[in-house]
């Protein structure tokens, strides 16, 4: 193959960036070179860093700095609002590409089963993130009328969800959070957030500067129970593996021997604690119940038979994220991923399917932080490029980068291209600047589309 090696990526997360930033610095870049498209079925890029990090970390979404040096390549072109399977199908793709990686993450809430979690009031999390990060596929605004609220889970995003329920909307305002986010977040009534885990603080999969972070709130007093610190053996040798394990049992440690404050809104953090039903009344959530857990020896706990009913008003679960099926690939839904071996699409024989690879989270699941996904992106490109040399991939019909422009003008596709993005972000931050923040987002797909000169 004398032309450049066409390669399509279907998400332009980090995840799908960082595919393409490998392809980049691969030698196949240089002989005979590689096309790289990113299709994206939201107007705007960024993905999980746009939509899933709490918009009062400004620091993880200054990875987005680095993610725009991949973007602005001349190889690298973005076509933004563009729908898989509905505007360009995988026989769509395999005719205009030699390869397809797809990166499409996990929006969805992965189900709880317990009793009462479908009551009005029981919330994913996800769908609250959705709502603060001004998705434009959700609902504007949001139920916050509920003055103790639960928060199911031992996660960052679990932490991120208590933060936003326990900060005041005045301190978020400085943030990039749109007006409707703002006055949802002014009518919140919540007073107590408690956060459950079912494991202790040695198996809380908290980072620790986002844990630390909950005591920087002038308005959030954190608590947690003094019985609530307990390690068994197997805890203290994860402890002694990994430094930031012992940095986070350290924090939750001096917050339960600390006396409590008199901040306005108290967040507890309640260990050894295992939902075993969401109660209703009048087909609402009126309150949680919890099996006290004990470490087993091993770091696993097991139930006591010792129950406590919460008085809470509304539940968030956040145990975790999900991948939605994608149509023409095979699908595990155990684990919400698409089966493959270091990134390439397994059959249901086990055998390879010709030119299709997988990256991120719909490769491994929603674990590990935004940066783990490198090394997902370097396995799967490896893969790719072996096929290439090897003579695995068919090839594509329609090599021509016009090609498939001219298939989305035929299809009547609205889509954005990277200097769109370039002026929706212009547009943004003229918004925040009027306001004296550095953006305002907007929310509405169609105002997204028109300052991206769809």
């Amino acid at each position: 193959m004398t032309r450049p090696i066409r390669v399509a990526i279907v998400g332009a997360g980090p995840a799908g960036i960082y595919a393409a930033d490998a392809l980049l610095k691969s030698e196949a870049a240089q002989q005979p070179g590689v096309s790289i498209d990113l299709f994206e079925r939201m107007p705007a890029p960024f993905g999980l860093i746009r939509y899933g990090v709490a918009p009062d970390h400004p620091r993880i979404k200054g990875i987005v700095t680095a993610l725009h040096k991949v973007l602005d390549k001349p190889q690298v072109r973005l076509f933004g609002n563009v729908d898989y399977p509905g505007d360009v199908a995988l026989d769509d793709l395999h005719r205009f590409y030699d390869a397809v990686v797809f990166s499409t993450g996990a929006m969805a809430d992965r189900a709880l089963d317990v009793p009462g979690i479908g009551l009005d009031g029981s919330y994913g999390a996800a769908d609250f993130v959705s709502w603060y990060d001004g998705h434009p596929d959700v609902p504007r605004t949001w139920p916050l009328e509920a003055e103790k609220v639960a928060v199911l889970g031992a996660g960052n995003v679990a932490l991120d969800v208590a933060r936003i329920l326990a900060k005041t909307a005045d301190e978020l305002l400085p943030t990039e959070i749109p007006p409707n986010v703002y006055e949802g977040l002014k009518r919140n009534r919540a007073l107590e957030v408690h956060v459950f885990a079912r494991r202790g603080p040695a198996q809380a999969k908290f980072s620790p500067m986002e844990l630390r972070e909950l005591d920087h709130s002038p308005n959030i007093e954190v608590i947690v129970a003094p019985e609530d610190i307990d390690y068994d053996d197997g805890s203290i040798a994860e402890r002694r593996a990994a430094k930031h394990v012992d940095m986070v049992a350290s924090t939750i440690e001096n917050w339960a021997i600390r006396d409590v404050g008199d901040r306005p809104h108290r967040l507890y953090l309640h260990f050894f604690e295992s939902p075993v039903e969401v109660l209703g009344e009048d087909g609402k959530v009126s309150g949680l119940r919890t099996e006290r857990t004990e470490l087993d020896g091993t770091g696993n706990v097991r139930g006591t038979g010792r129950f406590t009913d919460w008085d809470v008003r509304s539940v968030y679960r956040a145990i975790g994220y999900y991948s939605d099926e994608l149509p023409k690939l095979p699908f595990d839904p155990v684990s919400g991923t698409v089966p493959n071996a270091a990134g390439r699409v397994l059959a249901a024989d086990g055998s390879h399917l010709d030119a299709v690879y997988v990256t991120g989270w719909i490769k491994r699941g929603p674990v590990g932080l935004i940066g783990h996904t490198k090394g997902d992106a370097n396995e799967t490109v490896a893969c790719l490029l072996a096929d290439h040399t090897e003579g695995r991939l068919p090839g594509a019909v329609e090599p021509d980068p016009e090609a498939v422009v001219g298939h989305l003008r035929e299809r009547g596709v609205r889509f954005t291209t990277w200097q769109g993005w370039y002026e929706l972000d212009a547009h943004e931050r003229a918004l925040g600047e009027a306001e004296g923040r550095e953006r305002v987002k907007v929310v509405e797909r169609e105002s997204m589309l028109r300052h991206s000169g769809a």
